[in-house]
């Protein structure tokens, strides 16, 4: 399932409970349970409220017994915690696993501070997005990364192919994959103080992008200052034995003000923070330079090449790209992935790849991809939900104000 109806599902199925025999919107949603991953988490989920649907092979609450719009203005207002642990970390290592890296993803990782980290993408031969990734080097032999859920059997696939080509040459890489670890997100502004209670390290010398492995609540983690909503916040890697200790008492810290939150918000979430969703608006057609992700190439990247795809890449930053990813505000019901974008004299000139309302901003927002030139803010366009054609104006985004915390 694609993460762009999320929203959409989760309003859905808040519908057909209020309104249906709950062992009707059981069968109607359950009926794959047998065959769907859990994770640790999974009874907590359900005693606490939790509406289960299937997500990239996982059985994952999509709300709890608050609306997806409640949700989301509690994680802006205090927070939230999110169960992310359907997403796959890994770590590479060996002195040679920086430059293994770097033939396959767009960012200068030799060019972190040891404990830094970047968002990055992936790229295939022809320059596109086989997945995003947010990756960390940890020391010079040994890189953390977490991949999406829904790729993770092609990105294993895919580093697994390119490690055996890279080792038969004498490079020295080797990996973990961290399926004995649970992933929590904890996200909005209490993040912090609610941490902090949990660990004795200074959060507050502790900044956006930056990787510690330290103890929280007593268990050895893996702590990156990042997320996928636009707030302060923080993913922790957790050992699986302890990850339900760790969610309550992340949950008792903050006095019932942080909440266990499902995807539906974190998909509106990270949508009004204007950040992209593998499998909407970025696939393996997309390049980084498409999708508005010319920042993460690093500088010596764009002088030297050396990824996947390169060629392509390098030749777009040079001479522009034919089509960019823009954001937009709109009339009438809200847009959602494939609704037709025109110009304001009704040519077609792209189309929505996510939408939604925006709890927050109380309007409706998109992103999708528009011709070169279409993309600048101010134009205005039509977009086309069921025949229909509404106004609509090309935003910059994020459409709601990013709060990473970085040095003053």
């Amino acid at each position: 399932m694609r993460g762009g109806g999320l929203w959409q599902l989760g309003q859905s199925m808040t519908r057909r409970l209020a309104q249906a025999d709950k062992k009707t919107v059981t069968h109607r949603y359950f009926s794959t349970e047998a065959e769907l991953k859990k994770t640790v988490l999974y009874d907590f989920h359900v005693a606490n409220g939790g509406k289960m649907v299937p997500f990239a092979g996982w059985s994952m609450p999509i709300q709890y017994k608050d609306s997806i719009m409640d949700s989301t203005l509690n994680c802006r207002q205090n927070g939230s915690l999110f169960d992310v642990s359907h997403m796959c970390g890994l770590s590479l290592k060996g002195k040679d696993c920086i430059p293994f890296l770097e033939k396959l993803v767009i960012a200068d990782v030799a060019g972190l501070a040891p404990g830094a980290g970047t968002l990055t993408v992936f790229t295939n031969e022809k320059g596109g997005a086989i997945d995003d990734s947010v990756i960390t080097k940890v020391k010079d032999d040994h890189i953390y990364l977490v991949v999406n859920a829904g790729c993770r059997d092609k990105d294993l696939a895919h580093i697994e192919e390119h490690m055996k080509a890279f080792k038969a040459k004498g490079g020295d890489v080797s990996w973990h994959i961290h399926d004995e670890r649970s992933l929590l997100a904890l996200q909005g502004p209490l993040a912090t103080p609610t941490l902090q209670h949990l660990t004795k390290e200074d959060l507050s010398k502790f900044y956006f992008g930056e990787f510690r492995i330290l103890d929280i609540n007593g268990a050895h983690c893996f702590l990156t200052r990042t997320g996928y909503t636009g707030e302060d916040g923080f993913e922790i890697s957790v050992p699986s034995e302890n990850a339900l200790d760790l969610a309550k008492a992340i949950l008792e810290k903050s006095e019932g003000k942080v909440r266990l939150t499902g995807l539906g918000a974190r998909d509106s979430l990270r949508l009004e923070a204007g950040l992209c969703l593998y499998g909407n608006d970025m696939e393996q057609h997309v390049t980084p330079v498409e999708a508005g992700l010319t920042w993460a190439i690093g500088k010596r990247r764009r002088a030297e090449g050396g990824f996947l795809g390169a060629e392509v890449i390098l030749k777009q930053l040079e001479s522009g790209p034919t089509v960019r990813r823009a954001g937009f505000f709109s009339s009438g019901p809200p847009p959602r992935s494939h609704s037709e974008i025109q110009d304001d004299k009704g040519k077609g000139i792209g189309e929505v790849t996510s939408g939604g309302f925006s709890p927050c901003l109380k309007k409706n927002i998109a992103m999708g991809y528009v011709k070169s030139g279409s993309h600048k803010a101010g134009t205005k366009v039509k977009i086309v939900i069921r025949g229909k054609a509404y106004d609509g104006v090309v935003t910059k985004m994020p459409f709601v104000p990013t709060k990473y915390y970085k040095p003053s």
